[in-house]
């Protein structure tokens, strides 16, 4: 099978997941604070770190890192959801939350990266 078919199919598997996880997660949490999609991103980033520590000092190989990283993180982690949630936030005047999702999205994604990253080193 072809790298770029193999990555689109587990592209399409993480964007399911993202769907699901974050049905499950807005059913439970009623504000109006986008916690499925940060914590959507948080896993990925997390997830990214590892896939990264894993090809960088144990051999994870090319084809696994790019379908992991490229395919499956890509599809499940989502950018434009994250500013578009961020720009109603702020849109409708809670401009708190929408700093919190924008700045804290950042810090912690960087924070979930090298704990992912430090998982794989050990």
């Amino acid at each position: 099978m072809s790298l770029a078919l193999l990555v689109s199919i587990v592209a399409g598997l993480g964007a399911v997941a993202r769907y699901v996880v974050d049905t499950a997660i807005q059913a439970r949490h009623r504000g109006r604070f986008p916690l499925g999609t940060l914590t959507i991103n948080l896993v990925g980033s997390f997830l990214l770190g590892l896939i990264t520590g894993l090809a960088a000092h144990h051999g994870l190989n090319s084809r696994t890192t790019i379908v992991a990283g490229v395919g499956f993180c890509g599809g499940f982690t989502t950018f434009s959801t994250w500013m578009w949630e961020s720009l109603v936030l702020a849109r409708t005047r809670a401009v708190r939350a929408a700093m919190l999702n924008t700045l804290g999205s950042v810090v912690l994604g960087l924070v979930a990266a090298g704990a992912g990253l430090g998982v794989a080193l050990l």
